[in-house]
């Protein structure tokens, strides 16, 4: 090899070294100059205050207004993404909770005639209130439950109810676009699949709902142990409808005198 051609062989081994280590240096720069508009509209996505975070975020019973959708036979017949009975459960402890908090509660059907009456432990936490049948799959297009909604001027609303994906997630939407804040209490409602459930609560959280648990629901309501005007009734609820957690808290009120052995 000649030593003009071992000399070519260098520059151009030098060249490509220049050009490899230069790229890095481009990128962060290119990188460094997006950044800014990249962190200016997560910011303005999110504040560092958001709605979603704080104490403000937490529920009070003063501002929820609670709808229960087709808790019937039928709609349970084909529930397949939870145990039926724990969805039974739950949706009645949830009852009990809104109204021993004083929270408004709307109950609906769909085709009762066909479908199915309100499940019993249900209608029993409200014996003189008829729910309102109707034909719609979306209970938001029916103005008789809009217009019970409305007329508690709370923007809070919580939803639940099978099937998910369809009888809790057509309202849910629905009614975020007219600016309600929706709850979706996920294991007080079912679908015909885990599936179908989990998708339609995606969908839900995609659309701006926040999905939340009967328990966890109840706890921002009660918030304060020392809340006395509804702990007797919170025990009791829980005790009857909290599963190892009513247990657990029996046995706390055993160990504390509250109650006998």
């Amino acid at each position: 090899m000649s030593h003009r051609y071992r000399q070519y062989l260098g520059l151009v081994a030098a060249a490509i070294a220049v050009t490899a280590l230069s790229c890095p240096v481009l990128a962060q720069s290119a990188g460094a100059k997006k950044a800014p508009a990249s962190a200016q509209s997560a910011s303005e996505r999110r504040s560092p205050r958001s709605e979603l975070t704080g104490l403000s975020a937490l529920l009070n019973p003063e501002d929820c207004v609670v709808l229960l959708i087709d808790h019937q036979a039928f709609q349970f017949a084909n529930l397949h993404s939870h145990e039926p009975t724990m969805i039974v459960n739950n949706v009645i402890g949830l009852a009990k909770f809104a109204k021993a908090f004083k929270v408004p509660v709307i109950l609906t059907t769909v085709l009762e005639a066909r479908g199915g009456k309100l499940i019993k432990g249900l209608q029993d936490v409200f014996p003189d209130q008829k729910p309102v049948d109707r034909t719609y799959i979306n209970a938001w297009q029916d103005e008789r439950i809009v217009d019970l909604v409305k007329a508690t001027g709370r923007k809070k609303l919580i939803l639940a109810g099978p099937w998910t994906e369809m009888c809790v997630a057509q309202p849910a939407i629905n009614a975020l676009g007219d600016g309600y804040d929706v709850y979706v209490v996920t294991d007080a409602s079912g679908g015909v699949s885990r599936e179908a459930h989990d998708m339609a609560v995606l969908r839900m959280v995609q659309a701006g709902a926040v999905p939340i648990t009967w328990i966890a629901l109840s706890g921002e309501w009660q918030r304060d142990w020392a809340r006395e005007s509804t702990i007797a009734d919170a025990a009791r609820i829980l005790n009857e409808h909290g599963g190892a957690s009513g247990v657990a808290f029996a046995w706390e009120m055993q160990l504390l005198g509250g109650s006998k052995p």
